[in-house]
């Protein structure tokens, strides 16, 4: 039996050839505070276009099998797509990495609480 693991997939990309009235829109929406990380079955927008044109969708998802994951990274580009289609924004150099969190070591305070202490 197979236990459902927590892939996080990290969509970056670049903003293309947007209006001045777009980039108005977007530096008036904020995209979310730089500090504040998030990832998200929706998926959560970061960016700072005032200084870059570069943004960064973070996505969460469940799945059953190792061989899921690369499905996953193609739902997450997918999904940042639709987004940036839907508000008429250009974009080009779509890349995603994926990250399985049942692979990820636990850090000492992890250990302690996975053992209990």
């Amino acid at each position: 039996m197979s236990e459902s693991r927590t892939i996080r997939v990290t969509v970056r990309g670049s903003f293309d050839a947007l209006t001045d009235e777009q980039k108005a829109e977007l530096a008036a929406n904020g995209g979310d505070d730089l500090l504040t990380v998030r990832y998200t079955e929706q998926g959560h927008i970061t960016y700072d276009i005032a200084a870059r044109p570069f943004f960064t969708f973070r996505f969460a998802e469940q799945v059953d099998d190792e061989k899921e994951i690369p499905q996953a990274a193609i739902r997450a580009e997918m999904k940042a797509v639709a987004w940036l289609e839907e508000r008429g924004y250009g974009y080009k150099k779509i890349t995603s990495q994926t990250v399985d969190m049942s692979e990820v070591p636990l850090g000492k305070r992890g250990r302690r609480e996975a053992a209990g202490n």
